[in-house]
């Protein structure tokens, strides 16, 4: 039952209320895991996070309710490019923006950290017409680089938020069934296979395995412990974390890297207003709504609604839109049987912490 609330309350944010896109998103539980000797990972609070990056078409959707007119330079002229998948049409005032065809599930990228911290309020504030300045994070200034860029934190109440680094961490190398911490987030502590998708059992988008990003959740049998794809390679992803008083988190690796970009103990960083072809980010819910507040919102919206509930597996969203019905049928059979042990977490294995700087 409890799959089917979280369902029927994404249903109704997505439809009921007009919003123009759903994020799939998966449960991250046992609240209070230790970190491992890195001192990353330890989470005090169920979450759920993002199954895959934030997409072109997902972010064209912001563009097309918040960037008419542009003045927080929210899209980057760089995505139009080969390696990029949103396009831009129009004239200041009225323009208008559509995924690139075949590249609207890639994740997208040229994104800096204000363009994703924005994303996430508009996400906080309902989609729509709602701000991008304020919500989950204070922006100020009403500039491309808000005045108060190095001081920005996430707020009380946030809902919708980037990941902060722990989050991230947990959610990509954290196993509860082992209370201990793979090396890599494809549930393994070998390398993963660098080639071209669907992959083994293990197997990734980086070292130029095939030129380019890759549809997000591609890799079918190559999840996190807690149901994430492409936590390794593809794009970096930003993070909250505050580095050297300015610089921002990324974390995971991308298309292009080396291996040892992909573990656990490699953390980047970049200036919060840079962006490449190298650069994604993913979203998160903080906390993890109540099954009671679900149920309460699901009864306003089950008389007239016809809703197909997951056979299996708790992810919420349209993965339809991103998964065919053969990849969703995999991915859901093994979260179903990567749910059913949540142990209470223990410190995980002994890794040194190494900093670099994104392309």
């Amino acid at each position: 039952m409890r799959s089917l609330f979280l369902t029927l309350a994404i249903f109704l944010s997505a439809r009921s209320l007009g919003l123009a896109i759903t994020i799939p998103t998966v449960p991250v539980n046992n609240a209070g895991n230790a970190a491992d000797a890195t001192g990353y990972g330890a989470v005090s609070y169920d979450y759920r996070i993002g199954v895959t990056e934030v997409t072109n078409a997902q972010y064209a959707a912001f563009l097309n309710a918040k960037a008419a007119s542009d003045p927080l330079a929210l899209y980057d002229p760089n995505m139009s490019s080969g390696l990029g998948g949103i396009t831009r049409s129009g004239i200041d005032g009225s323009y208008a923006y559509a995924p690139i065809a075949g590249r609207a599930n890639l994740p997208v990228n040229y994104v800096t950290w204000y363009d994703a911290i924005r994303f996430a309020n508009w996400m906080n504030n309902g989609q729509g017409n709602g701000d991008t300045e304020t919500g989950a994070y204070t922006l100020l200034g009403g500039t491309i680089v808000p005045s108060n860029g190095p001081s920005i934190t996430r707020n009380p109440g946030a809902t919708w938020v980037l990941t902060s680094e722990n989050e991230w961490y947990k959610a990509a190398y954290f196993n509860p069934a082992s209370n201990s911490y793979f090396a890599y987030p494809t549930s393994s502590n070998s390398v993963p296979v660098a080639g071209a998708p669907p992959g083994g059992s293990n197997s990734a988008n980086y070292n130029f395995a095939v030129g380019d990003l890759t549809r997000v959740a591609a890799y079918v049998n190559s999840e996190s412990p807690y149901g994430t794809f492409d936590q390794g390679g593809n794009v970096w992803e930003w993070n909250e974390s505050l580095d050297f008083g300015s610089f921002r988190g990324i974390r995971g690796g991308a298309w292009y890297d080396i291996p040892a970009f992909l573990q656990a103990s490699v953390r980047g960083y970049g200036g919060a207003g840079d962006s490449g072809s190298n650069l994604g980010f993913r979203v998160a819910i903080v906390p993890e709504p109540t099954t009671s507040a679900l149920l309460g919102v699901a009864l306003l919206v089950l008389g007239g609604l016809s809703l197909r509930r997951k056979r299996k597996g708790d992810i919420t969203g349209s993965v339809e839109n991103l998964l065919s019905p053969e990849e969703h049928d995999i991915v859901s059979e093994r979260l179903e049987h990567q749910r059913a042990a949540l142990a209470p977490v223990g410190v995980g294995v002994d890794r040194r912490e190494t900093k670099r700087g994104h392309h």
